[in-house]
């Protein structure tokens, strides 16, 4: 495919709005949420062809409907979702602070009535009977559900990309990844088809989508969103769910809005952040990981970025994470962990007609290095547990950390495909993947902010990490930097 930029803005009642926008307008009867559906639809459709971001479209279900259903609907593993109508499902009534703003759910998540596929071909994706705790949450934030995104299979890969089918594409140079595993969700959200989507983060699959992809990208704190399904029957749970957006203000509305269908007692209350905050912050500064090198681009969006917060009065100093390669080698063996439990229970737990001999090589890969190195797994649970004060420790001396989300810039399509041979594949991504899975091992927050670009235009982003139950110091730092230098936008 020839390099292109993809979006979908024009002038329909989405406009370029953000989410909190739309609800306002929404408020106002400006707009009903029938229209802002109907432009979505028609937004999805235009950009389908060439990023093939949507796993399944739904429609045949009104707008007035409650709870996360969907009726018929199709897509599936190739794209082509066939968005043919403005239709959705509401969890919640008009007074819900996003009512009435169109979205989608990413395919790991079940939506009563819709299929959730897992991106994978050895996975037969039937409608839901219940919807899992956070797609109600999600819901309860009065956004409006059109369907689900693509990920790669079962969310492992760094790539939104297939053994035989065609990949997510990156809006800004559709020629390179989008990132993942909420590549689906990045691509729909970049390219202005809707102002936020849905995205959860297990090894960072919402921040590094949101740094390929030019959005902000908020990892939660473990345990600040209802639990996930997936992630708390493992020993080390990693998977949080959010969203990605365009706006630090939307992703800190979602989160109060979040916050008021539940709340965890034991971490601070969040409230509504609307703004920077007045305090003068310890940052360190981190741009090399132990594992890999930083490239060019994203080392110099760190240091000016750094520069930038010093000259917002922050005391910006240098630092070292107290994760090497042994922490490394860990969470690959860990990875590799949670693909031999997908491969040998999948049945049981996940789908009675699941396949294992369909999985693509990057899953079967990981699920050989598991059996390979078993014995090393009680030890390297007994450690990613310990790594937790570790990181509350870093958090004694600094208020925030800034570091690359990534090693280096979003790779072109086939970089990271899944038929790349397993041990070049995991080399390649070791020193791509090279700083977020520390925050989902430990549990802290980090936020991905879209800060740069590489000379091609493709976006870089930047990483801030704070103590756990601090986002509200991520979001206020994000607000600053957004308001010092608004996000480059894609339709411009």
């Amino acid at each position: 495919m020839a390099d292109e930029r993809v979006h979908a803005y024009g002038d329909d009642a989405l406009g370029e709005h953000d989410a909190v926008a739309l609800a306002a307008l929404v408020r106002a009867g400006e707009v009903s949420p029938a229209e802002l559906a109907a432009a979505a639809v028609a937004r999805a459709e235009r950009v389908d062809a060439a990023l093939a971001p949507v796993a399944f479209a739904a429609h045949g279900r009104a707008l007035a409907g409650h709870g996360g259903g969907g009726g018929a609907g199709h897509g599936g593993h190739g794209g082509g979702p066939g968005l043919d109508g403005a239709h959705g499902a509401h969890g919640a009534g008009p007074d819900a602070p996003l009512y009435g703003v169109p979205s989608f759910l990413k395919d790991n998540t079940d939506l009563r009535g819709m299929p959730t596929g897992q991106g994978s071909a050895a996975f037969r994706a039937r409608p839901a009977r219940r919807s899992a705790a956070f797609a109600e949450q999600f819901l309860g934030t009065g956004l409006s559900v059109l369907g689900k995104t693509r990920l790669p299979e079962f969310g492992l890969n760094a790539s939104t990309e297939y053994a035989t089918a065609r990949p997510v594409r990156n809006p800004w140079l559709t020629s390179h990844s989008p990132g993942a595993s909420s590549g689906g969700a990045a691509a729909l959200v970049a390219s202005g088809v809707v102002p936020v989507a849905h995205a959860n983060d297990g090894g960072g699959s919402i921040r590094i989508p949101a740094a390929c992809c030019g959005l902000v990208g908020l990892k939660p704190t473990r345990g600040r969103m209802v639990p996930n399904a997936q992630g708390r029957r493992l020993p080390v749970d990693l998977v949080t769910d959010g969203v990605l957006t365009r706006s630090v203000r939307d992703t800190a509305a979602f989160l109060a809005a979040a916050e008021h269908h539940y709340r965890n007692p034991a971490l601070p209350p969040l409230g509504l952040v609307e703004g920077p905050g007045g305090r003068r912050l310890r940052i360190g500064l981190v741009v090399d990981s132990p594992t890999a090198p930083t490239d060019g681009p994203t080392r110099a969006a760190v240091e000016e970025t750094a520069a930038r917060l010093a000259a917002l009065g922050h005391d910006v100093t240098p630092a070292q994470l107290p994760f090497g390669e042994e922490f490394s080698r860990d969470f690959i063996l860990y990875w590799g962990y949670i693909a031999f439990l997908i491969a040998t229970t999948g049945r049981l737990t996940v789908d009675p007609g699941f396949r294992a001999a369909r999985l693509d090589g990057f899953t079967t890969g990981l699920r050989r290095v598991f059996h390979r190195e078993f014995a090393r797994v009680p030890g390297v649970v007994r450690r990613l547990r310990a790594s937790e004060r570790t990181y509350a420790g870093l958090f004694r001396t600094y208020d925030a950390v800034l570091s690359p989300v990534l090693a280096h810039v979003a790779p072109p399509i086939g970089h990271l495909s899944p038929n790349v041979a397993f041990g070049e594949l995991l080399e390649r991504l070791t020193r791509y993947v090279a700083f977020t899975p520390v925050n989902n091992v430990t549990g802290g927050p980090g936020i991905a902010l879209p800060v740069g670009a590489s000379p091609e235009g493709l976006p870089v982003g930047v990483h801030l990490s704070a103590a756990h139950g601090e986002e509200r110091l991520l979001l206020e730092l994000a607000f600053a930097l957004e308001a010092d230098r608004p996000w480059r936008r894609i339709q411009d």
